[in-house]
């Protein structure tokens, strides 16, 4: 398997003016399974919306009786698409509780036992002991861990193995293949959980994984006139894999964060990053391929220049798009986000371009919530 990584972002977690042993590596977050409804129906979506180039398949036709599974790639993301054969199933059960939605964040490691053995003896509830499945091509190695809501982690060791996928899958390649809209790798996983549990979370991701709080934002950073939250951003030791949590804080109404928990019946995953190195022609791409995005009013645009300086692209290219932008000590960001992309008001993606900015465009957050807070308000749950 070809090296492919997301840039380094942050440093090795240091405790006490000291570097400490990353107990966890992580080279990257390997792959994305949701549960769904219909897995061949959502694999279109995702190859004509999104432009996700076709990988792999396993179902009745590899051997397995009680799923089925797509696998789908764009630059280094890969998202597993996987729907039961039968009534009463655990991948049901899911699917009837939380609707379409993220199941497991898979990372790519070297050594899927020894990350077992270290998230487990520092707390982590088992999900998947070490097994190793093999078949002509090596054998793969996995372990896993459960994390909030129902969201589960799984360590994968690859080193072995030179399949399309995963010992069980075949290489799926049809003749449909839309082309790719720019989509790189992972940048961040968004996690929404319940009242006063951030705290909770945050320390299991300290703890258990190793990782270190990159930035925290209160209800005085993001809130509107009518909703707040609160949020940490946690980062494994090589900045590969980011983690903001959010929490609901008190406001007037309603926030997302408890439009999503009522929605999707618990915690989950809110909502995947998505990094591009052009962000106006992947919007275009994505825009014309049927994605629906948030928008912000034209006015967020008139002092755009003051608020972030000089940046590279054209105020009057991103306008249109709804593109935002903002700026922190390093550099800055461009972002969007689409609409919800289930029938639930849960699961979205947000689409990032970095300009040497590591944050998370703090900046944005009042437009962007009040935004959210339009689409809540026509859906009725705010």
């Amino acid at each position: 398997m070809e090296a492919l990584l997301e840039p380094v972002v942050a440093p090795t977690a240091v405790a006490n003016g000291a570097a400490r042993p990353d107990f966890l590596p992580l080279n990257g977050t390997d792959y994305v399974e949701l549960y769904v409804g219909n897995a061949r129906q959502s694999a279109h979506y995702f190859q004509t919306a999104f432009g996700f180039q076709p990988l792999a398949h396993a179902g009745l036709s590899t051997g397995l009786r009680d799923r089925e599974s797509y696998v789908l790639e764009q630059g280094k993301i890969r998202i597993v698409l996987t729907s039961p054969l039968h009534a009463d199933s655990e991948i049901g059960r899911h699917i009837d509780q939380h609707g379409d939605g993220v199941r497991v964040v898979a990372f790519w490691v070297d050594d899927a036992t020894s990350a077992f053995d270290e998230t487990t003896k520092r707390g982590a509830k088992p999900f998947m002991q070490p097994t190793r499945d093999e078949d002509a091509h090596g054998y793969v190695v996995r372990s896993g861990i459960h994390t909030y809501g129902d969201t589960v982690h799984l360590f994968v060791e690859r080193t072995n193995y030179a399949g399309v996928f995963l010992p069980g899958y075949e290489a799926w390649q049809p003749a449909y293949q839309p082309a790719s809209s720019g989509l790189l790798y992972v940048d961040h996983m968004v996690g929404n959980v319940g009242w006063n549990e951030m705290n909770e979370w945050v320390s299991f991701y300290a703890n258990v994984m190793g990782f270190s709080q990159l930035v925290s934002f209160d209800d005085k950073d993001i809130s509107t006139d009518y909703t707040a939250l609160m949020s940490k951003v946690m980062s494994n030791g090589n900045g590969r894999v980011k983690f903001p949590i959010n929490e609901p804080a008190e406001g007037k109404k309603k926030s997302q964060i408890e439009e999503y928990i009522d929605f999707y019946g618990g915690a989950g995953i809110q909502h995947m990053a998505v990094a591009t190195d052009n962000i106006v022609e992947t919007v275009i791409a994505l825009r014309d391929r049927g994605v629906e995005f948030l928008r912000v009013p034209d006015a967020y645009y008139d002092d755009l220049k003051d608020r972030v300086g000089e940046i590279d692209e054209e105020i009057e290219n991103l306008r249109p798009l709804g593109i935002l932008v903002d700026r922190d000590e390093e550099g800055y960001l461009l972002q969007i986000f689409t609409k919800p992309i289930c029938p639930r008001p849960t699961l979205f993606f947000e689409i990032i371009q970095r300009k040497g900015a590591r944050s998370f465009g703090k900046g944005n957050f009042k437009a962007l919530f009040e935004a959210i807070e339009r689409e809540q308000e026509v859906r009725g749950t705010l």
